[in-house]
């Protein structure tokens, strides 16, 4: 008796910072291929209305760090395994690179303990999205040689050695999710010496027409930026690199302080063939 395999395939693809410009074209032609769509919150709506095949569908599978209103992990990787068992081209589609502080390796774990075909799309990430659209060169001669991608989003992620060699070291400094814990962060550097030529840079909303860009001297944080709340998603940027926005700034956004991607006050699931709990966006 012959058999069907009709398993799907999954790809999982980054769709960029912000700016649904800044998607590749790999990724536009599987999303115009496309029967399920599996979307991060920190995914341009444009990106959707303008990319996705029409007959495809999209299901909200949205996080927020350090908040109670997320799709977990568990549930998304049963939607990838239950579409891709039904022969569906699935496409995760998750904000920036899928490898810069994504959950991509319970994914790819997932994927490979089903024996489902996937690839792996690039995409751009926020640091270089945010530090483009700031005038701010990640490495410059005379300014970095290297960059250092963190993140500080609970104060037991880094122990105080590794504190005192940020303080130390030239590379640019670059965390992810580490807004909310910011002043800590300052404390952090400042304590430990951090020379003074090296400034603050807080991107917020990175590439899109809301961004806005915070400078700061880093031992003068308290008086200018210290307990602002910032919209997510937010980036830090730190060293010499930072004073080099004054003068190679050429992205103007609109200046309007709101959401460019609309926080989730209820975690969501939109099946098609029934409709469990529905995202709500604020």
């Amino acid at each position: 008796m012959n058999t069907i395999n009709l398993t799907g395939k999954v790809i999982l693809a980054g769709a960029g910072p912000g700016d649904p410009d800044l998607i590749t074209i790999k990724t536009v032609n599987y999303l115009q291929q496309a029967d399920v769509v599996l979307t991060d919150r920190l995914v341009s709506e444009d990106i959707l209305n303008r990319y996705v095949n029409k007959s495809a569908e999209i299901i909200r599978v949205g996080k927020q760090c350090r908040r109670g209103v997320s799709t977990s992990q568990k549930t998304i990787n049963e939607l990838i395994v239950e579409y891709a068992l039904l022969g569906k081209l699935v496409v995760r589609l998750k904000g920036g690179d899928v490898s810069i502080f994504s959950n991509i390796l319970d994914e790819l774990q997932t994927l490979q303990e089903y024996n489902i075909p996937f690839e792996i799309i690039p995409g751009v990430t926020a640091s270089l999205g945010a530090a483009a659209y700031a005038g701010i060169p990640l490495t410059a001669r005379e300014y970095s040689t290297a960059v250092r991608i963190l993140t500080f989003y609970k104060k037991t992620v880094l122990s105080d050695d590794y504190w005192k060699e940020l303080a130390k070291t030239d590379d640019t400094l670059v965390f992810y999710m580490s807004s909310e814990t910011l002043d800590d962060l300052v404390y952090k550097l400042t304590a430990n010496n951090i020379a003074g030529n090296k400034l603050l840079a807080v991107v917020e909303q990175a590439t899109t027409p809301l961004q806005q860009v915070y400078i700061s001297d880093l031992y003068d944080y308290q008086n200018n930026l210290k307990g602002k709340t910032f919209l997510s998603p937010s980036l830090v940027i730190i060293g010499k690199v930072v004073s080099l926005h004054n003068k190679f700034a050429w992205f103007k956004s609109n200046n309007v302080h709101e959401h460019y991607f609309k926080p989730l006050i209820k975690a969501s699931l939109i099946n098609n063939k029934q409709k469990t709990e529905t995202t709500v966006l604020v």
